[in-house]
């Protein structure tokens, strides 16, 4: 396979690899210089996240803490770096 640059700086990639790929038009590529030339490679999708993908993300292992233990904790580390300067 062949292709050229156009006066606009343009590669038009032959339609046999765009198929196999499964390049789509507005497909973004990114293009990393090798020695030998260079690389191109689908940028990949970033998949929006929902609360079902976050839930248990941050699994606790300890016994239950009620909100008022939580708040004592927040409480305490506040006024811990408040003595060391950090607000």
């Amino acid at each position: 396979m062949e292709t050229k640059i156009s006066s606009k700086g343009q590669v038009v990639l032959p339609k046999a690899l765009r198929d196999k790929r499964r390049w789509k038009i507005g497909t973004r590529l990114t293009v990393e210089e090798r020695v030998d030339g260079v690389l191109l490679k689908p940028v990949e999708k970033t998949k929006k996240l929902t609360i079902d993908d976050w839930a248990g993300i941050f699994r606790y292992k300890g016994p239950t803490r009620t909100i008022g233990e939580m708040d004592a904790a927040i409480v305490e580390e506040v006024r811990r770096r408040h003595a060391r300067g950090r607000y």
